[in-house]
């Protein structure tokens, strides 16, 4: 049963943009932090974007601060990340995912804070 789906990956030229949508069950994860990670082949899995239940606290990775933006449509049950003036090292699997550590409300970097992802969507920048 997936209840977390992404999309809006694709490819896109350096220095260019796209936004990238999850949109989730509303029922089980309307009150849990979400954040984005990604994996580039042959890497571990890595940190991009955390956003608290309602928000009020984000933080991100400092390979992508300035240039992505984490945020959240309750009305929509979707999380989204704007992601601008990309570089090639941007290439990898985006993933969204619930938190379910405790306190799952509050923000989080920790993959292990996480167990509800995505399937992942494949994001391609071309330099």
């Amino acid at each position: 049963q997936v209840q977390l789906v992404e999309s809006g990956g694709g490819l896109v030229q350096a220095g260019g943009s796209l936004r990238l949508s999850c949109a989730y069950d509303g029922r089980t994860f309307s009150n849990d932090a979400m954040n984005w990670f990604r994996q580039a082949p042959g890497k571990e899995r890595e940190f991009v974007a955390a956003m608290s239940w309602n928000g009020g606290t984000t933080r991100y990775a400092d390979s992508v601060r300035g240039r992505f933006t984490i945020s959240r449509d309750h009305a929509k049950n979707t999380v989204y990340l704007q992601m601008n003036s990309l570089k090639p090292e941007d290439t990898a699997v985006y993933y969204c995912a619930a938190k379910s550590g405790i306190p799952r409300w509050a923000a989080s970097t920790r993959l292990a804070d996480f167990g509800s992802w995505g399937q992942g969507t494949q994001v391609t920048v071309s330099s």
